[in-house]
């Protein structure tokens, strides 16, 4: 949504350059819609960061049973999955350095022996509180 709302903004730069002004008219919903979305996203800021991937499989209901799993074992450590055509990605935890992934890594090893560290560029500074 984002990647949309750069491009018609870029849009309407490029025409403002060329023709002089440009008067928008929109329909009062969709300001409000727009106003509603700019104050969701305002406080989203991402920074890079480290996880620890568990499982990667084709299978949904496989990472959804292994997510499930894992919240019994280890409650207090942020836990999701993401989809990357054709994998499904279960990752643990969110850390500023790579030491704090690997020492986590090390404690999930003895359930999850191929469990390692991967970069993540999506991490929300709130969710590092591991």
């Amino acid at each position: 949504m984002r990647i949309y709302l750069s491009l018609l903004l870029i849009c309407f730069a490029f025409a403002l350059q060329a023709q002089g002004t440009i008067t928008v008219e929109a329909q009062p919903n969709i300001e409000e819609m727009m106003q509603r979305y700019a104050e969701i996203n305002r406080g989203q800021q991402f920074v890079d960061g480290w996880r620890i991937q568990l499982v990667a499989t084709t299978d949904r209901q496989k990472v959804e049973r292994e997510k499930e799993r894992f919240l019994s074992l280890y409650p207090g450590v942020a836990v999701d999955w993401t989809h990357v055509a054709p994998y499904y990605r279960l990752r643990a935890g969110a850390f500023i350095t790579k030491l704090e992934a690997t020492q986590m890594m090390y404690r999930l090893k003895r359930d999850y022996s191929s469990a390692y560290p991967v970069k993540d560029k999506k991490i929300q500074p709130f969710e590092v509180a591991n």
